[in-house]
């Protein structure tokens, strides 16, 4: 899924929008799971207390929400990316938070696992583009720690 970024624009003329929405869809729903699901389990297992990482993962998902909404440009998916390769690395590096999960869950591993598939597809707004949304995601990004303005 991560890579989709990358071919929604392999010619950099157009962006495949099938490709795009494909991938909007799965990153929403990635989004989904570990807000409802893996975040909360997390905090559960460690007697309420939020793994160190949560914060940092909740701006990231917000600022992938707010770049998911206007219509995509070749500068949204570079951004994308550019967060992906972070967040990737926050997640399932080595000692990542998927391993701390895994390693917290213990033997409820497979419950957990088996409600993370049952999240059902997202369904998929239309883009909107408007000031009011490019300014939303101006804010989402500076709250990550990121600029839109950077890579471009």
């Amino acid at each position: 899924m991560y890579d989709l970024p990358q071919q929604a624009k392999a010619d950099p003329e157009t962006i495949d929008y099938g490709t795009y929405a494909e991938f909007r869809a799965g990153l929403l729903k990635h989004i989904a799971i570990e807000e409802k699901i893996l975040l909360p389990a997390a905090r559960r297992l460690r007697g309420g207390e939020a793994l160190p990482v949560a914060d940092k993962l909740r701006r990231d998902h917000g600022a992938f929400a707010a770049l998911l909404v206007p219509t995509p440009t070749p500068a949204i998916l570079a951004k994308i990316h550019t967060i992906l390769e972070t967040h990737n690395l926050i997640e399932e590096g080595a000692g990542g938070v998927y391993e701390v999960c895994e390693q917290l869950a213990g033997e409820q591993v497979e419950a957990l696992v088996a409600e993370m598939r049952a999240m059902p597809e997202i369904k998929l707004a239309p883009h909107v583009d408007s000031p009011q949304v490019e300014e939303a995601t101006r804010r989402a990004l500076e709250r990550a720690g990121y600029s839109f303005e950077e890579d471009q």
